[in-house]
């Protein structure tokens, strides 16, 4: 009988590229996907939108074209997505991809949607209550989000460590197991690994130049026609106050464009936000184990191809080094 080392290495590959927002995880992906026989699934909760492509840095028509790639553009803006309906979608397109002995590369900056895959999580099974979430939608509506978020808080700090203040609906969701259970969410979630050898890359890079890379990355946004998506979309008739539209650009453009703000303003504030964002996701990524860590100032794409290629070939026996310290901004992970 084969020992349990040797059951795993018999396991199917799955690589995940993960980061901050504008670390550079599109690129790395094309490149490792096309020379490794790979496709690419996304792990991106703004992404699977359709219409909303520059606001989400969503990978261009030709960078598709190059590498196959999965769950992005496939629901409208007005539909929403329960986190278990992506990790089975997820699933589905990984075992298809291994069926066409292809190697799938998970890529993203949503950790949950990153953990519901490559931890197996099993999400809570509470049935809606419309009620409920239509008295926490309005105690949100009249003293702001970052209440609601601060009765999560108090409630459930671990799940309220893994959601943004911005996410109402997640927000709401989790505060809804908690008061139709009497449960935090954090208790009811367990795991089952899925059966697949996983390899985890993750891309930093000093604070200060991310910042530089985010603002510029806004105002490239900008110069793209961001403020045209979303007069857009407004004008096909979707809602500015969907959840879809709660990521970051689009409500502050919304805000523009009811004439609430300048466009200067604006984009101020998506690059604020955007800041306060990425240490929301380090802090979420700080719950995700086992990640090799490479700081993209370094130009650290042979070394990962290297690892790559030793993984795939079954001798990948690196260890994974720490995230570093969000106060020390002069580390950066090797």
């Amino acid at each position: 009988m084969p020992s349990p080392d040797e059951t795993e290495k018999a396991w199917p590959p799955l690589i995940v590229i993960l980061g901050p927002t504008a670390v550079g995880k599109t690129s790395l992906s094309l490149d490792l996907a096309a020379r490794f026989d790979g496709e690419i699934v996304g792990a991106d909760s703004r992404q699977i939108y359709t219409g909303m492509d520059i606001g989400t840095a969503k990978p261009s028509a030709k960078e598709q074209a190059r590498v196959p790639h999965h769950l992005v553009d496939i629901q409208p803006p007005d539909k929403q997505m329960a986190l278990a309906t992506y990790q089975q979608l997820a699933f589905s397109v990984i075992d298809d991809i291994h069926l066409r002995e292809r190697v799938p590369f998970l890529v993203g900056g949503s950790a949950l949607y990153l953990r519901a895959v490559t931890e197996g999580l099993q999400i809570p099974e509470v049935a809606p209550n419309p009620a409920l979430r239509a008295d926490l939608e309005a105690f949100a509506q009249e003293n702001g989000r970052a209440a609601l978020h601060a009765r999560l808080q108090a409630s459930d700090p671990e799940a309220a460590e893994q959601i943004h203040p911005n996410n109402l609906r997640r927000v709401i969701r989790a505060l809804e197991i908690v008061q139709t259970t009497g449960r935090r969410k954090s208790e009811l979630e367990t795991a089952t690994p899925p059966p697949f050898r996983i390899l985890k890359i993750g891309l930093d890079l000093p604070r200060p130049r991310l910042h530089e890379r985010i603002d510029r990355r806004v105002h490239e946004m900008m110069e793209a026609g961001l403020v045209e998506e979303m007069a857009s979309l407004l004008a096909a008739g979707y809602s500015p106050e969907l959840p879809s539209f709660s990521s970051l650009g689009y409500r502050e453009i919304a805000a523009h464009l009811r004439g609430e703000t300048t466009l200067a303003a604006a984009v101020e504030r998506i690059q604020i936000e955007t800041h306060r964002f990425v240490r929301h996701q380090y802090t979420w990524f700080r719950r995700i184990p086992d990640i090799h860590w490479f700081d993209t100032a370094e130009d650290p794409q042979p070394a990962i191809r290297n690892l790559v290629a030793q993984f795939l070939q079954g001798n990948s026996d690196q260890h994974d080094a720490p995230l570093p310290d969000p106060e020390n901004q002069q580390s950066a992970p090797r």
